[in-house]
């Protein structure tokens, strides 16, 4: 524990020191970078120790605070979560370092790199926190962290609403963890998380809801994902890629925590898990497939993949409450699993959407287009990350979502009739989400990379630097390494698996299935790259010595092709936003050709979240004007408020004298 002692130190001390140098804003975000990166590099050593199952020494300091401790240690869970949080954190730190040139000088750098050490700082402590006290504060803080990034160019009001709703969001789950730690404490006497199991099991289903709903406002399950798609765009890129590649599944790990805290799951836990994820998964591919903006679609895709990540969790807890250890084990695999392949494809889709800002000064997909030309190491990128989180083998988000299909089949085959009819919807929604997925990024790649440049901007666009490009790569290298060093990476997962499934002589043998199964996936991939690379190799042979040109796309006799020919974001999208229109609720705008000659013709769709305009935008103004009423009370007059704080101060004094 003592390595972990001095990651979260360095973390806390170099933003400190970023922001005593807020005066010269280059030395202050190298300051903060770097320390970032070194803090992180630091902890990763015990987390990677942590799951492979080696112990810690658990660190345990009294202070002050009723029924609190400083108390943190790894278990092979923590550790698994906090590996992702520190490696995607480093990397995007040193990414930002370049990213955040342009606001040298005209904003407070200094401040931004303490908030964002601050929330890998209070991230990793939320993740080996052993004391409810502590991990709320922490919880608490890394709220507060990211509300102050999500503002950062607060001078736009789409940044000031985008952090009011995460603020009304994330306060909604706090209130609803607080109840929760509140019952379990008071029924078993004590906030440290080694007592709590005692006080569970009589309102087991009531905590369970309360966690489901506090964690899951964090993870963004659908209905409550709402300040996702206004968060994530405002944010800075390497801000949003940290956000949604690790401080989104701060909430899974919750979950998760909460369900090995509370016992022996009934059948009903793993239906609703099912059926959340199915829904925040078909919800979050669609409405992302109707973006055009590059990082909005990326945020409702996060949306999409905790859908999977629930839909895997929920698999496990079925085959816990029926007794099958191998479809817990292969559920539990599968869905925290695609908790590190999200960190990793989401991290790098986002650093791309933030080159891609960098190098051509907007994220609308209608104003890009032949970006591949000019910035090539993006493009490989963020193709690299498409692939990967279409599910397409040998990536890694085809392993996770491979082990969840594993797991349901089984349960499909072995399980009575009531969990095969969820398991079944697991096989048909991983499917339906996948297809929707690949098309999705079919889109945001092809029209925001190929053909030709729809506007200045693309047409200017240049190649970002080192510090942005390398960050990328090294993503995308683990995204492939992951793919192909499959079986050993499921592996890796088994003292994690055994604590969970509650079953440690059957988890080997379920892995091992795993495995194999992947073991082949990547060896065909291995043959297929080999032999792509082989005719690549022949053609060079085949064509040395001759001249080779390049020449126009045959324009079926058309003299002059332009942009305007290619497809746009919302016509590509079109057939599948109008098939689920009842779903969406696009609002199309369009200008029909009329006449002989017509002067042009347009085409633009958009697609308003129905989840914040049809329930929580109702909620709001009615909240607002209700306390609109109140406004008589903030009169300005200061003397009038002492007086109203004496009183009330006074009445709970003598309240209490009379309850004594």
């Amino acid at each position: 524990m003592s390595l972990l002692l001095v990651s979260l130190s360095v973390l806390a001390l170099s933003g400190l020191a970023a922001f005593a140098l807020s005066r010269a804003p280059a030395v202050a975000s190298r300051v903060g970078a770097w320390g970032a990166a070194a803090g992180c590099a630091i902890g990763i050593v015990p987390a990677v120790r942590g799951i492979l199952g080696e112990a810690e020494a658990a660190v345990r300091l009294p202070w002050s605070i009723p029924v609190g401790a400083f108390s943190v240690g790894l278990d092979p869970l923590s550790a698994f979560f906090l590996l992702p949080t520190l490696f995607l954190g480093g990397l995007s730190a040193i990414y930002g370092v370049e990213y955040m040139k342009p606001y040298e000088g005209r904003k407070a750098i200094g401040a931004s790199w303490l908030f964002f050490n601050a929330l890998l700082a209070s991230m990793a402590l939320v993740l080996t926190a052993k004391n409810a006290v502590l991990f709320l504060l922490a919880w608490e803080a890394m709220a507060l962290s990211s509300f102050f990034l999500v503002v950062f160019d607060h001078e736009k009001e789409k940044a000031r609403e985008a952090g009011w709703t995460y603020m009304v969001a994330t306060h909604l789950g706090t209130a609803f963890l607080i109840a929760f730690f509140l019952i379990l404490g008071q029924r078993s006497g004590s906030l440290d998380f080694e007592a709590l199991p005692a006080g569970a099991r009589e309102a087991a289903d009531l905590l369970f809801l309360l966690a489901l709903v506090g964690f899951g406002t964090k993870a963004g399950f659908a209905p409550l994902h709402v300040w996702l798609p206004e968060a994530h765009p405002a944010a800075p890129s390497h801000v949003s890629a940290v956000m949604s590649g690790v401080m989104l599944k701060t909430g899974i790990y919750g979950l998760v925590r909460a369900i090995q805290l509370l016992g022996p799951p009934p059948p009903w836990w793993g239906v609703l898990l099912v059926a959340i994820g199915l829904t925040s998964g078909v919800f979050g591919v669609l409405f992302a497939l109707a973006q055009h903006d590059l990082k909005r679609l990326l945020a409702y895709c996060s949306v999409e993949n905790v859908g999977i990540i629930a839909m895997g969790l929920g698999v496990g807890l079925l085959g816990l409450s029926y007794g099958s250890p191998v479809v817990a084990t292969l559920g539990f695999a599968g869905g925290l699993l695609h908790v590190l392949n999200h960190a990793l494809f989401k991290g790098l889709l986002f650093l791309g959407a933030g080159s891609v800002l960098r190098g051509a000064k907007t994220l609308e997909m209608e104003r890009l287009g032949g970006l591949l030309k000019r910035m090539p190491w993006t493009g490989g990128s963020f193709l690299a990350g498409a692939y990967a989180i279409s599910g397409l083998p040998p990536m890694n988000g085809f392993v996770s979502e491979f082990a969840i299909l594993l797991g349901a089949l089984a349960g499909v085959v072995t399980l009575p009739a009531k969990a095969a009819v969820p398991l079944l919807a697991v096989v048909g929604g991983l499917a339906l989400i996948g297809g929707l997925a690949a098309a999705c990024f079919a889109k945001a790649f092809g029209i925001s990379f190929l053909g030709e440049p729809r506007g200045e901007q693309a047409s200017a666009a240049k190649e970002t630097g080192l510090a942005m490009r390398i960050p990328m790569a090294a993503l995308a290298l683990a995204c492939a390494a992951i793919g192909f060093l499959a079986p050993f990476a499921v592996r890796a997962l088994r003292p994690m698996l055994e604590a969970l499934a509650h079953a440690p002589a059957a988890v080997p043998a379920a892995l091992d299935r795993l495995a194999i199964a992947l073991g082949w996936a990547a060896g065909g991939a291995a043959a297929f790259a080999a032999l792509c690379a082989l005719l690549a190799w022949v053609r060079r042979r085949l064509l040395a010595g001759r001249p080779v040109g390049e020449g126009p796309t045959w324009d079926c006799g058309y003299a002059q092709p332009t942009a305007r020919m290619q497809y746009t974001a919302s016509s590509f999208a079109e057939p599948l936003t109008t098939l689920f229109s009842l779903l969406l609720g696009t609002h199309r705008r369009e200008a029909l050709p009329k006449g002989l000659f017509p002067a042009g013709v347009a085409l633009s769709t958009e697609t308003p979240d129905a989840c914040r305009e049809r329930i929580f935008r109702p909620i709001f103004e009615a909240v607002g004007s209700a306390f609109s009423r109140l406004r008589w009370l903030q009169h300005g007059r200061v003397q009038l408020y002492v007086v109203a704080i004496a009183l009330t101060l006074f009445v709970l004094l003598a309240w209490k004298m009379g309850v004594s």
